[in-house]
């Protein structure tokens, strides 16, 4: 038997018509009229000796044939575009698509993009905020800040932030906090973690960690650690900060951070792109910025005794 393939205009019209399962509908996805699909299909048969599908009253359905073929079909296709979208990306040098966490996003990144602009105004800036874990190839992403304890395998991936947290609250609420035995009767507030920060850092391991007795109960439970942050910044509470998050509170004075205790999880913010897409002229553009921008960061790590979550 010889393994000569067909044409690949004829696959793509079987592809299509199996997926729909209607001659029509895949005709109009493809932009041919109804007769020119059908014709695609009739040749393939013909290639092939045997027909794939059954053309029933008013609707086909796939011979043993054609179901053989669809599954290798459809993964041949799908790989050929993305194949086409990531050769297409290479070529691109002035867009740049970058996915983070909502939280991330609205508190360090959505501040500073005017900086990177400045820097950079060949480059058009696209973001998707998001906390799905976003497939390069098929969302069409250049980078990638991802947060937690994992390693990337497989992809380019360089640590930007290392993640700490510590009792944070406005400056006037500080007046009456002296010692960390006064967050006892402070109202603290608490936000929910993501599943995969493990063990998720809260007060009962700050008290703990700070030879207190544990954490009082209540407080508002906000679902974002960002709404933590703002509900702290209203003098709402004392809120377990995350640095990533709060930097720029804590910068500009509104938020301070009296405790040199802080704690950590090994949880971290990763830069994380496909291999070789880091010395792209705008993707490398980007991780130096990113760099330079998380180095300011590190004057807060001064004296700061930071212990790992559930350690004493």
């Amino acid at each position: 038997m010889v393994d000569r393939l067909p044409p690949l205009t004829a696959l793509r019209a079987f592809e299509a018509a199996a997926r729909h399962m209607s001659f029509a509908r895949a005709a109009a996805e493809l932009n041919v009229t109804p007769a020119a699909l059908s014709f695609q299909i009739k040749s393939l048969e013909e290639h092939l000796g045997q027909p794939l599908f059954r053309r029933l009253n008013r609707a086909v359905d796939l011979t043993e044939a054609g179901r053989a073929l669809l599954p290798a079909t459809s993964k041949g296709f799908a790989a050929l575009r993305s194949g086409w979208r990531a050769a297409r990306r290479v070529g691109e040098t002035m867009t740049l698509t970058v996915t983070a966490g909502p939280a991330f996003t609205a508190k360090w990144l959505a501040p500073r993009l005017f900086k990177f602009a400045q820097a950079h105004p060949e480059i058009e800036l696209r973001f998707s905020a998001s906390l799905r874990m976003m497939d390069f190839e098929r969302d069409e992403i250049d980078v990638a800040i991802r947060f937690g304890p994992g390693a990337d395998r497989g992809y380019f991936s360089k640590t930007i932030i290392d993640e700490w947290l510590t009792p944070m609250m406005t400056p006037e609420l500080a007046r009456t906090i002296r010692a960390p035995s006064d967050l006892a009767r402070a109202v603290l507030l608490h936000h929910d973690e993501t599943a995969f920060v493990n063990p998720p850092p809260g007060w009962d391991h700050w008290f703990a960690a700070a030879g207190l007795d544990p954490a009082p109960r209540g407080g508002p439970v906000l679902s974002q650690p960002d709404h933590a942050i703002d509900a702290a910044l209203s003098g709402g509470g004392v809120v377990l900060g995350r640095i990533s998050l709060a930097f720029g509170a804590l910068a500009d004075g509104a938020l301070v951070a009296p405790f040199a205790l802080a704690l950590t999880n090994d949880s971290h913010y990763r830069f994380v792109c496909p291999n070789g897409a880091e010395s792209r002229p705008q993707v490398k553009a980007f991780l130096d910025w990113m760099l330079a921008e998380t180095a300011d960061m590190r004057r807060f790590d001064a004296d700061r005794h930071i212990v790992k979550s559930g350690e004493p």
